[in-house]
């Protein structure tokens, strides 16, 4: 009995260490792809003998499923939870000796993942796998490989570009803070101050203090501009961008500014501030001179404040720089003429004399910040769906405000602060109306549904609009864009939020991630990701300028699935949670479709364009952002659309 025992084992063992001598029933083989200047694709190849299976990854039973080990390191992140994508799909069989399904492969099989540079260098990765492949036995195939990771030649376009934008908007932000130090001189009050304080310092200090008092308004402003980037830091950009309680209250604050503005009443600093400023003027030296600066801004606070505070808000982005920039801008503007002047005395006799025109564009100012303070209540309006000011309604009021300007220019309505005296009639204050008139009439086809592409950005979507006037001439419910029925939730309407959330007028398009992958698995197409906001200026501007035209809706429709993902929105609830890599729930669409934004495809600006293979979730194209050359956005749709061939 014993030797036939030994004899079973010697011929097993035999038979296993034969099989392993002459077959090795696995190859491995590694390879990798830049898909982009931040990830790259790893690709896992396993060419299976002739009559071996090896088991998959999701094995479970007596057989050991395949582990494939990785470890991330200083040079790259494994963008993995454990389990790699398997190609093809694995066999399951019946195995009626031990009685359970089991799971495998034969052939060729490909296992992927990607992984995410955190170094532009060439580097090397170590993977281990532990498998096991059976025949009429089953043996370990397990392997360390080396997958390497060649040095970064994609650039990191996407960057770039928000790079490049993100100057362009400081040097336009610059400028319009630059422009409103302007318009704060001219206010009432502080106009009279230039001749005054210029004469000052002819006969006292000359042009150093003249300089210094100049650079001290600066210092001013831009320690105003640092207070401002501690407040306005990312977090409390996220939470004031859509949120209703902080909008509402920068609404509020423009409505005062704007009445004080009227001469209704005046923003002032306690009396005390001043009082103390002013008696500081008396040191003598530069530190005199500082506190000249000071009350000259304590003092113009109820007219420079309105002006001030309308570029603080508008740096409120989350951005550390642009408050600065803003600030300096507007302190630079404001204090440049107290020092030409002193350095210049002769273009005294040059500038105009004070007069009620300061007045008049006091007036002018407040209607703009009343114009300004419903873009602010639009953007929580169409976030949690309230439907008050839908595009029409805001229409009226802009008309109506700017219509109130329009007669004021005119000299027919009067305010506390203008003389008693009869309106001087003059070109510029006719020009200005006439200006502002016809802003009126092309305002007014919107009412009917007319695109208004110069507003485009300003306006609620022409999906709020409630009614348009038909080529006919009869007035129907507008158009929301189209929805892909029976995708993802299988709702009545079309899918997930369908409901509340619209489409440019003539798309075809679903709300949700995960359902426009379904779809585009489907029909193998590739997925157009249009991440954007109910709160994008810019957004509305593309929409309008590119989506909207048919050239651009045919191409869209007919070889894509797209899907508008709302990063913004407070109320469209998930059928169930979305767990995070870290494993938080989320349980709003907006939320959802934010953090795939930021985390899956590393991009946080809206509008940005994507098309991804649903398969893969691959990007062929993009990302590009705000594009308004319809034949450049008409070239990344087909980039992406030929790419999925």
């Amino acid at each position: 009995m014993l030797k036939r025992i030994i004899f079973a084992i010697t011929l097993f063992w035999a038979v296993t260490m034969s099989v392993l001598a002459f077959e090795n029933p696995v190859t491995w083989s590694i390879s990798c792809n830049e898909l982009d200047a931040q990830q790259v694709e790893v690709v896992l190849t396993a060419q299976i003998q002739e009559g071996w299976h090896l088991y998959s990854q999701h094995q479970d039973g007596m057989a050991l499923p395949m582990v494939i080990k990785t470890t991330d390191t200083e040079q790259a992140k494994w963008l993995t939870d454990g389990l790699w994508e398997e190609s093809p799909t694995y066999t399951e069989e019946y195995n009626a000796i031990f009685k359970e399904n089991e799971r495998f492969l034969s052939g060729t099989a490909t296992f992927t993942t990607r992984i995410e540079r955190l170094t532009a260098d060439a580097f090397t990765l170590p993977i281990q796998i532990e498998a096991q492949a059976c025949a009429m036995l089953c043996v370990p195939v397990d392997t360390e490989l080396q997958v390497q990771v060649p040095q970064a030649t994609l650039v990191d376009s996407s960057a770039t570009a928000a790079d490049s934008a993100s100057e362009t908007s400081l040097w336009w932000f610059f400028l319009l803070a630059f422009g409103g130090g302007l318009l704060g001189i001219l206010t009432p009050c502080v106009f009279p101050m230039v001749p005054m304080t210029v004469s000052y310092f002819m006969k006292n200090g000359g042009k150093k203090q003249a300089l210094f008092y100049g650079c001290s308004i600066v210092l001013i402003y831009l320690l105003v501009g640092i207070a401002l980037s501690a407040i306005f830091g990312q977090d409390f950009a996220n939470i004031i961008s859509t949120h209703w309680l902080p909008n509402c209250l920068f609404a509020v604050i423009f409505i005062v500014f704007a009445f004080s503005l009227f001469g209704y009443f005046e923003i002032t600093l306690p009396s005390k501030w001043v009082n103390k400023s002013a008696g500081m003027e008396e040191k003598a030296g530069y530190l005199g001179t500082f506190f000249m600066a000071l009350t000259l801004v304590l003092v113009s606070f109820s007219c420079t404040l309105p002006i001030a505070g309308a570029v603080a808000l508008g740096a409120a982005d989350g951005s550390f720089v642009k408050p600065l920039v803003g600030m300096l801008g507007f302190s630079l503007a404001f204090a440049l003429p107290f020092t030409l002047f002193a350095f210049f005395p002769s273009w005294l006799k040059k500038l105009p004399k004070s007069g009620g025109w300061m007045n008049t564009l006091k007036v002018t100012l407040a209607f703009v910040e009343l114009a300004f303070a419903l873009k602010f209540l639009s953007v929580p309006d169409q976030a949690y769906h309230w439907g008050i000011l839908d595009r029409e309604i805001y229409l009226a009021l802009w008309i109506v405000i700017f219509a109130l300007l329009g007669m004021y220019l005119l000299g027919k309505l009067r305010f506390p602060m203008d003389d008693e005296c009869k309106v001087q009639k003059s070109p510029l204050r006719f020009t200005s109306a006439l200006a502002v008139w016809v802003f009126v009439v092309y305002m007014l086809p919107g009412m009917w549904g007319a695109p208004l592409n110069a507003l485009s950005g300003w306006l609620p979507p022409m999906s709020s609009q409630d009614f348009v006037m038909s080529g006919t001439g009869i007035f129907s419910g507008t158009s929301t864009g189209s929805v892909i029925e029976n995708v993802g939730s299988g709702t009545e309407n079309g899918g997930l939020g369908t409901e509340k959330l619209h489409a440019v007028p003539g798309l075809k398009a679903v709300f949700d991630y995960d359902e426009a992958l379904a779809l585009g698995k489907a029909q193998n197409k590739p997925v157009f990701l249009d991440f954007t906001g109910h709160g994008c200026v810019n957004c509305r501007q593309v929409e309008q300028l590119v989506l909207a035209k048919p050239e651009i809706q045919q191409l869209i429709n007919e070889q894509t699935i797209m899907a508008v993902l709302y990063v913004d929105d407070k109320v469209v609830s998930l059928p169930e949670s979305y767990i995070t890599h870290d494993g938080k729930q989320l349980t709003l669409l907006g939320d959802k479709n934010r953090y795939i934004q930021n985390y899956v495809y590393k991009e946080n600006a809206q509008p940005c364009y994507l098309l991804i293979d649903p398969h893969t979730q691959k990007v062929l194209a993009g990302p590009i952002f705000y594009e308004t050359n319809a034949t450049s956005f008409k070239n990344f749709l087909q980039k992406g659309i030929d790419a999925m061939r």
